[in-house]
């Protein structure tokens, strides 16, 4: 053989393989004297181990090693026992070959120098490898214990080796792990860019995933100074899993113990939008929302810090208004984006003692400091936001409102001059019908209407419609009795006669100011003042749906008939909604919910806009909150309600709606269009002057106070009896 010249054995040149897969590296002597029976053998089988695999499925695809249990092992030990025999042959040789050699004893140390440099050389190429393989992800290769017999005699080598070897297979299986990172590990490291992991994902699905949280790591958390990551883990919290180059924002949901071993704790994530991440930093920018690519399970999950959520929640080039602080921060800033919300409605939601008016309030001054040439009509029940808008919006009450009758539709006449139901309600309805057209025929602007109808808004006189009635009864040829026409005239000379009506039935209204009316409501030109507040508190209350069926027709009327020119937009805001829009279990069609409806249904194709307010949301018309783009939910108690508003809200907010019942006073969570992710907003403190006029009294203090009460008397007395403020 080459090698027996310089006194190796001839296996140096590459190591031995067994048919097992197992590479087996030997030691090589030079053999300076003969050993028969005592040679020094030494057998240094190296095995692998592969944590957590089994040994029939475990595979090392780099070195495309098998590990067979059967089969290999007998291989392994038939190899083995045939090494130990070949070694003991060739020192022989070796031996034999140096004696006989002429080879000067100089010459021989060079040479067996040079071949010891060559195994050394080999070995250390060996390690590397070793090295490599040792950091390939997933599998882990550690090395078994090294079975060495020293000074063994032949026949005890042969035996006891291979035995030894299947021993150390046996007790050791190999085994590849595919478990997210030890939580132990992670308590003790900080990750690079100052990251804190929280858990892992263990299921992933459409618009969420369950997740792994440590609870260790969130004790640890709590004492940290930023207030985001002390609230990691926590329901409506936020966290992030890198996907690529690209950080998804999820938002937790539920949370539950894991009793499989007490030790974690499971929550179920609803998935936000998604973000760039910044490579020095590793921090997000460039946050959007929706998910172009999912996390799989075992993926990491690190808690938001305040920089992150500063990303997330800081306002784009589009034109927003801010109206408080995020929560939990103390200096991040929740924004509207006016166009996104107003374009597709909104609604204000809260139980009573929330703050929901002042929240209107402030959200509507926000509006009209951003946009003071804009057109906004607030209907007002409760006469409250006229001290909030003094200074920036035109007040209109019984005083002043000056509505002409003549601008009611059809259906609007009916709900007002016709008071009987069943079939009488349609006889009267046909009477009236037939009388209206006619009196509105009389007025010299019909002449030049081609299609005149009972719905065009043209002036008439009362007197006119009542005398055309009258004639009607006494027709011969009518086709009823005198009992219809007579409920019809009645009524209408009560409205007349009844001062309570006047702002709407009053004679001085017969003239032509539907222009005039139109320009002072809707804020054309706003003049600074874009807001017009309708307060309704005191009209008479038979007839407030009436009023504001008007308003609100007259809104999405003038935005049909004015497609053609500039437009300008009206925003239409109805605070008590549930009164205007009730569903069919709380009150029977009326024509007020039949035009908010159309409103919140075809608006925006027209350039109207509608904000609902309302403390029952259950109560409202069905279908009509699933049109508004954007909730702003304050504290609901009621059970009914909340239901209600979960199922109008998108899925990635329902991890807010567990919090609605525990939200305090002027917190308020916005979810929808007019926010690029779900917030939790705790809002700005209102200057005083711009407050509605809907705060609780203080019986404690007030009940303290005496003196003036004769006085005061005669002044709520007079105003009573006067029906005027």
């Amino acid at each position: 053989m080459r090698n027996r010249k310089f006194g190796l054995t001839p296996s140096q040149d590459k190591p031995k393989v067994d048919d097992g897969g197992v590479q087996r590296h030997m030691s090589y002597q030079p053999s300076e004297e003969v050993h028969t029976s005592q040679d020094e053998v030494q057998v240094t089988p190296v095995h692998f181990k592969p944590i957590n695999a089994s040994p029939k499925n475990m595979v090392d695809p780099s070195s495309e090693v098998r590990n067979d249990e059967l089969g290999g092992y007998e291989l392994r030990k038939n190899a083995s026992i045939s090494t130990q025999a070949e070694m003991m042959e060739d020192n022989l040789e070796n031996h034999q070959f140096m004696q006989e050699s002429s080879i000067p004893s100089d010459i021989n140390i060079e040479m067996q120098q040079s071949a010891t440099e060559e195994i050394v050389e080999y070995e250390t190429a060996q390690n590397a490898e070793l090295e490599i393989e040792s950091h390939k992800p997933n599998i882990s290769l550690a090395p078994v214990n090294i079975v060495e017999q020293q000074n063994v005699p032949e026949e005890i080598a042969m035996n006891e080796v291979p035995q030894i070897a299947e021993a150390e297979i046996e007790s050791q299986e190999p085994s590849i792990s595919l478990a997210p990172p030890s939580n132990t590990e992670t308590r003790t490291q900080r990750p690079a860019h100052g990251l804190y992991r929280v858990g892992f994902v263990t299921e992933i699905a459409g618009s969420g995933s369950q997740i792994c949280i440590d609870p260790a790591m969130l004790d640890q958390l709590q004492s940290h100074d930023d207030p985001s990551i002390k609230m990691a883990g926590q329901v409506g919290a936020q966290i992030k899993i890198r996907v690529g180059s690209v950080w998804l924002l999820a938002s937790i949901r539920t949370q539950k113990l894991d009793l499989t071993d007490g030790n974690s704790i499971t929550a179920f994530v609803d998935f936000l939008g998604e973000g760039d991440e910044e490579r020095l930093t590793g921090r997000i920018f460039n946050f959007r929302r929706g998910v172009t690519r999912y996390p799989v399970p075992g993926s990491e999950v690190f808690a938001v810090d305040s920089s992150d959520l500063k990303q997330i929640y800081a306002a784009d080039g589009r034109a927003h208004t801010e109206i408080g602080t995020v929560f939990p921060t103390k200096d991040i800033r929740g924004a509207l984006y006016i166009d996104a919300m107003l374009g597709k409605h909104f609604a204000l939601l809260g139980s009573t003692g929330t703050g929901k008016s002042t929240s209107a309030a402030l959200i509507l001054h926000r509006i009209c400091d951003l946009a003071p040439q804009g057109h906004i009509v607030m209907i007002d029940p409760h006469g409250e936001y006229s001290a909030a808008f003094k200074s920036n919006g035109a007040l209109f009450d019984v005083n002043n409102i000056n509505m002409p009758y003549w601008l009611m539709n059809f259906s609007e006449h009916c709900e007002v001059f016709v008071t009987s139901n069943g079939d009488d309600r349609q006889i009267d309805c046909e009477i009236l019908s037939r009388s209206l057209l006619k009196a509105r025929a009389k007025n010299r602007m019909a002449e030049s209407i081609s299609k005149l109808t009972v719905d065009s808004p043209i002036p008439y006189l009362l007197s006119d419609l009542t005398n055309i009635i009258q004639t009607e009864m006494g027709n011969l040829d009518k086709a009823s009795s005198s009992a219809p026409y007579m409920r019809l005239k009645n009524k209408i000379e009560e409205l007349k006669a009844d001062p309570r009506y006047n702002f709407m039935f009053s004679g001085m209204l017969v003239g032509d100011t539907m222009t005039d009316f139109i320009s002072k409501i809707f804020r054309l030109p706003s003049d600074n003042k874009p807001i017009s507040i309708i307060d309704v508190s005191s009209m008479p209350s038979d007839i407030t749906s009436t009023v504001v069926a008007v308003l609100s027709r007259l809104v999405f009327d003038y935005a049909i008939w004015s497609r053609n020119e500039p437009q300008r937009p009206i925003l239409l805001v109805c605070e008590e909604a549930h009164r205007y829009i009730p569903n069919e279990r709380v009150a029977a069609t009326s024509a007020v919910r039949t035009i908010l409806e159309r409103i919140a249904k075809e608006g925006r194709k027209y350039g109207v806009s509608l904000g609902l307010i309302t403390q029952r949301p259950s109560d409202l018309a069905e279908g009509v909150l699933s049109q508004c783009g954007t909730i702003l939910s304050m504290r609901l108690n009621n059970d009914r309600d909340q239901a209600f508003v979960r199922a109008a809200m998108p899925e990635g907010a329902r991890g807010f709606l567990d919090s609605i019942p525990a939200l305090r006073n002027r917190e308020i969570i916005v979810c929808g269009e007019g926010v690029s992710v779900p917030i939790r907003v705790a809002l700005d403190t209102l200057e005083e002057e711009k407050r509605p006029a809907s705060e609780d009294p203080i019986f404690s203090k007030l009940w303290k106070e005496s003196g003036g009460e004769e006085e005061m008397l005669e002044r709520i007395v007079s105003r009573w009896r006067s029906q005027g403020r």
